[in-house]
């Protein structure tokens, strides 16, 4: 199992190495211009590719939809007390308390763990995280009018038709299906070699305050998903997987919204990287806690 789940993380750990490798050259990297391209044109085209094909029905979409949403909430009020307790601005810790990676390193655990029974929901609990952090996490990472700079963000506008999409069990055209998965090829491995360039000047004191952080949220999200499912009857195989994804390690979109904001990005580039390091301990144990 720790094979397996070392090589989905291997990649995430050698994207972030060239980008601190890359800076420590000596060599030039434009984090806006990449930041500008992750955002408007990479990541709607990985919400489309990511999204169609899927098949899910409306209720079990719908009720882990909303559970998932619940967990969301309850990180969100818990990172007043998880701020106070690391003493940082919360609304530097809010995202990362309510955005675990659910994406390119849940799904591929969930898939490798579950199967393809599993793999519907934990594509249901990612479309909803996603949704909450291209909506608020624009509205809160925007300098000007929140929700002019949401009606810009092309990543929401990419949710609402993979939505639809799921929902009604229809297709993009192939020549648009195959032109979004190209687009979608160039976003995650930009974003963890951004991620690492932030890292090449990181303060030790950070991955000190990045531990302590993760061995705060990883429980509390956790407990928070497994005791949301078991209220709203959600099944054994949904609970787990709602945990599991939950408990995912701080997403590197968090940091990109960081940078976009100017709030603390080499810190929450911190939360990243610590994060996914301790995944490499938590998780087998939670796998095995959780796999039939």
């Amino acid at each position: 199992m720790l094979a397996e789940l070392f090589a989905v993380m291997a990649p995430v750990l050698a994207g972030a190495g060239l980008g601190f490798t890359w800076v420590r050259l000596g060599h030039p990297y434009p984090v806006d211009f990449v930041t500008r391209l992750v955002f408007n044109i990479g990541t709607p085209s990985l919400v489309l590719a990511s999204l169609t094909g899927v098949e899910i029905d409306a209720s079990t979409f719908g009720r882990t939809m909303l559970a998932t949403a619940l967990v969301i909430l309850c990180m969100a009020c818990a990172t007043f007390f998880v701020a106070k307790l690391l003493r940082r601005d919360w609304r530097v810790l809010l995202a990362p308390m309510m955005y675990p990676n659910t994406g390119n390193m849940g799904l591929p655990v969930v898939l490798y763990a579950f199967g393809s029974a599993g793999f519907v929901y934990g594509i249901t609990v990612m479309v909803t995280v996603s949704l909450f952090q291209f909506t608020l996490g624009t509205m809160l990472a925007s300098r000007g009018n929140p929700f002019k700079s949401l009606a810009k963000t092309p990543t929401v506008y990419a949710i609402v038709i993979a939505m639809a999409l799921l929902l009604t069990d229809t297709q993009l055209p192939l020549w648009l299906a195959n032109s979004v998965d190209l687009m979608s090829g160039f976003t995650v491995p930009l974003m963890l070699i951004t991620l690492g360039v932030s890292l090449a000047n990181i303060h030790v004191k950070n991955l000190r305050s990045g531990l302590g952080f993760s061995l705060v949220r990883i429980p509390l999200a956790a407990c928070a998903a497994w005791l949301i499912a078991g209220w709203m009857g959600l099944p054994p195989l949904a609970q787990g997987i709602l945990v599991l994804q939950m408990s995912m390690p701080v997403a590197v979109f968090n940091y990109l919204f960081a940078q976009r904001a100017q709030r603390e990005p080499a810190y929450v580039a911190s939360l990243v990287f610590c994060s996914t390091l301790l995944s490499l301990i938590y998780l087998p144990v939670l796998l095995a806690w959780l796999m039939p």
